[in-house]
């Protein structure tokens, strides 16, 4: 004669088919005392229901790490920092929520800063509103819990399965990817608030940029109108892109990281055709025809 689930077991397991006396049995080796003390009617165990076996152990799945590269501005530290801060604040004046939502790494590779001045410099960038994803160029020591890691190098990154062991024939299997697009073409003009990002090449917009836009390109960019808002050329490290206007009213224009805001550019200039490029550490903007 088979008996159903027991009275003692889940309501929501269901049991195999045992005679009444296995399923006594059960119960008595479940509630005889352990190593631990006596079961008893602890909620906080696990009952095994009468008659089951456990369950074969399940292969588990390969754990896979992704490499993954974005491209973030970087703040390369100068001294004095004091006047290096004055810099950055007419920055932030006339650039206000640049560095909002933007990866962005410190450089202090080429300033020779003690751990206290470190220290000092990371909580005046957070007083301004800039949040580090990374160090470059700090000793090792002073990156402790609470700081952004030390990062060296920006080297792409593949994927690595180390529970494949045969990632290597299926790389040589695998189709090629297809090429990233070298440029982007804007058939519309650029509103206000929006940030057009492109981190392979050039940039064209057919149409003007409003004050408050924002162009950020791998390469050169070139605007077939007004450009009253921001372009900044070479973001990648291109010290050769350049900017081309149909009529500039720019609040800022930067190439590889170096930059004149409204008030630098030449009053003569303004309101009129131009091209932009980088002679040495200056940004040279001529008028065109």
């Amino acid at each position: 004669m088979t008996t159903g689930p027991s009275q003692h077991q889940p309501a929501n397991q269901s049991s195999g088919a045992v005679t009444d006396d296995a399923a006594s049995a059960s119960r008595k080796a479940l509630r005889a005392p352990d190593a631990l003390g006596s079961l008893g009617d602890d909620p906080f165990r696990k009952q095994i229901p009468a008659g089951r076996a456990p369950a074969a152990a399940q292969p588990q799945a390969s754990f896979r790490f992704r490499g993954r590269s974005f491209l973030a501005f970087a703040l390369t530290a100068e001294l004095p920092i004091a006047d290096w801060l004055s810099e950055l604040d007419r920055w932030l004046r006339n650039s206000r929520g640049f560095f909002a939502g933007r990866p962005v790494v410190l450089d202090v590779s080429g300033a020779k800063l003690s751990k206290y001045d470190f220290a000092g410099l990371i909580a005046e960038l957070e007083s301004r509103g800039i949040r580090l994803m990374g160090i470059e160029g700090a000793d090792p020591s002073w990156v402790g819990p609470g700081l952004p890691p030390l990062l060296e190098g920006g080297r792409t990154v593949g994927a690595v399965d180390p529970a494949d062991s045969r990632a290597s024939k299926n790389a040589r299997t695998a189709k090629a990817p297809k090429p990233e697009p070298t440029s982007l073409l804007l058939d519309n003009p650029v509103r206000s608030g929006q940030t057009v990002f492109f981190p392979h090449g050039d940039v064209t917009v057919i149409g003007s940029v409003a004050s408050g836009a924002e162009i950020v390109a791998a390469g050169s960019i070139h605007i077939y109108g007004a450009l009253r808002g921001r372009a900044l050329a070479g973001a990648a490290g291109n010290a050769r892109a350049r900017i081309f206007c149909s009529k500039i009213e720019a609040e800022l224009l930067a190439i590889d990281g170096l930059y004149k805001t409204a008030d630098d550019i030449e009053p003569e200039l303004r309101g009129r055709p131009i091209q932009a490029w980088l002679d040495g550490n200056t940004i040279r903007v001529v008028a065109l025809g």
